[in-house]
């Protein structure tokens, strides 16, 4: 019997999730708590699924360092392929599958952020639907209802198959209140998990059918890929002119191999705070709160601090969501409309579209302090053994003071050790470079003044994290 590697989808956005999802920090890398994100859930899940494969990663380039630190984490390895840009799920796939296409295995593809309740149920399933797709079936792993949902979409069961599977009659997209109540009493529909189960070979085969331009696009591309350490790059300048599309639409719903096999198991796919209030635990005032919550008079709503007290007075039904720089308040029948606010944000180039105040980098973060418009505070936390790049800028001035630990600074052609409460000065235009020589993470403030702040003003010499964007 063909074992399965796990493929992670790793590319959404979770713009609905805003304001503790961003571009640079999207919902699967968000902490949830001690530590704990959808994307490790996910890797969890997929080595325990498939104890001895190696899971194939496709996301993109600014998540790498992300996805990087999440695997070493979980001391396991991984094939990490990155899309030069998103072209939704059926390029995606098309990359884990051409990485996996001379196998034996089966794929089993998983999107990164959802919650599943019953690892049992997903690892039962899985043993089904081998055998399925060894007889050339695209399984798709459908979740039994419990409710008349409305955002999700639904597959319809057709002719009963082997292995508790069914043909798929047709696809739903997301229905309105009253479909869904229609299709929930039906019986024969369950809700689409985006979660799949095949071979590659079968899947290349079934695009190249249907969507032979992005097959042989997204073949091209990988033909001419490169390879850094644990990263594979598809050509960016052939995968850039794929068609954006979801497998569903490039083959699940034209496709005649396709099937579906029910899960039994409590699962959400998190992409609201409506669906983080239904998958938490309310208080005896229908209250999901998280964080540092006060309430009073307060009724059925989703509370959620990240940094300071939120005190909710009189107020029902609302989704109330505080960050450092950004606080939302929507009614929870509303909260599926969050991304028009981000659609705002984009337009006004708002950097609290992109990132949080506190920023994750390969070397450690940075968070801001102070920001106005000549000045700027940071504080950063550089692991032991990292460093920065060799980089300068044309338009601020940085002046650096250690709060603990030990610090290698490069300025200009001197190289010198600073320790706690020492400080360092770096003009315009001078190149430098900052390591954490030490054992314990260095800890230093930062204050940048001059007519420019922003992060695409550095210009890199060297990297030993090849990067060369910000």
């Amino acid at each position: 019997m063909p074992s399965v590697t796990p493929v992670i989808l790793c590319g959404g956005s979770g713009t609905r999730l805003w304001p503790l999802s961003r571009v640079h920090a999207p919902k699967q890398f968000v902490d949830l708590g001690n530590g704990r994100t959808l994307f490790g859930d996910t890797l969890a899940r997929a080595c325990a699924v498939s104890e001895n494969s190696t899971p194939v990663i496709v996301t993109n380039e600014s998540h790498r360092f992300s996805v990087a630190s999440h695997v070493a984490q979980a001391a396991c390895n991984a094939t990490i392929i990155l899309e030069p840009c998103p072209k939704n799920t059926a390029p995606a796939i098309s990359l884990a599958a051409l990485a996996l296409e001379h196998e034996n295995d089966c794929m089993l593809v998983l999107p990164s952020d959802h919650e599943i309740g019953s690892l049992a149920a997903l690892s039962e399933g899985v043993a089904k639907g081998i055998s399925l797709a060894q007889k050339g079936y695209i399984v798709t792993f459908g979740i039994v209802p419990t409710k008349a949902e409305t955002g999700y979409g639904y597959i319809e069961a057709g002719e009963k198959l082997d292995a508790g599977a069914y043909s798929v009659s047709r696809f739903v997209e997301k229905p309105s209140a009253e479909e869904a109540k229609a299709l929930l009493a039906s019986g024969r529909y369950s809700w689409n998990s985006g979660m799949f189960l095949f071979s590659a070979q079968v899947f290349l085969q079934e695009l190249q059918h249907f969507a032979p331009s992005i097959a042989d696009l997204v073949l091209k591309a990988w033909s001419k890929r490169s390879q850094d350490g644990m990263f594979v790059r598809p050509n960016k300048d052939v995968f850039e002119t794929v068609e954006s599309l979801s497998i569903d639409y490039a083959v699940m719903e034209k496709t005649e191999k396709a099937c579906v096999l029910p899960l039994n198991t409590e699962w959400s796919d998190l992409g609201s705070w409506e669906a983080f209030y239904q998958n938490g635990t309310a208080d005896a005032d229908g209250n999901v709160c998280v964080g540092d919550i006060l309430t009073s008079g307060a009724h059925n709503n989703y509370l959620r601090s990240t940094q300071r007290l939120v005190a909710a007075v009189g107020v029902d039904n609302l989704a109330v969501v505080e960050t450092a720089d950004a606080i939302l308040v929507a009614s929870r029948d509303h909260v599926q409309s969050v991304r028009a606010i981000v659609d705002q944000l984009k337009k006004l180039k708002r950097r609290e579209c992109e990132e949080h105040r506190l920023v994750h980098r390969p070397w450690g973060t940075y968070e801001t302090l102070a920001l106005d418009a000549r000045f700027q505070v940071k504080r950063i936390i550089v692991s032991p053994g990292a460093e920065l790049s060799l980089q300068m800028h044309h338009h601020r001035a940085e002046h650096w003071v250690v709060v603990s630990g030990t610090a290698k600074v490069t300025n200009g052609d001197t190289t010198t050790l600073l320790t706690e409460n020492e400080s360092t000065y770096i003009p315009i235009g001078k190149k430098h470079r900052l390591k954490n020589p030490g054992i314990i993470p260095l800890v230093m403030i930062e204050i940048q003044s001059g007519s420019y702040l922003g992060e695409d003003d550095i210009v890199r010499f060297s990297d030993v994290y090849g990067r060369t964007e910000k």
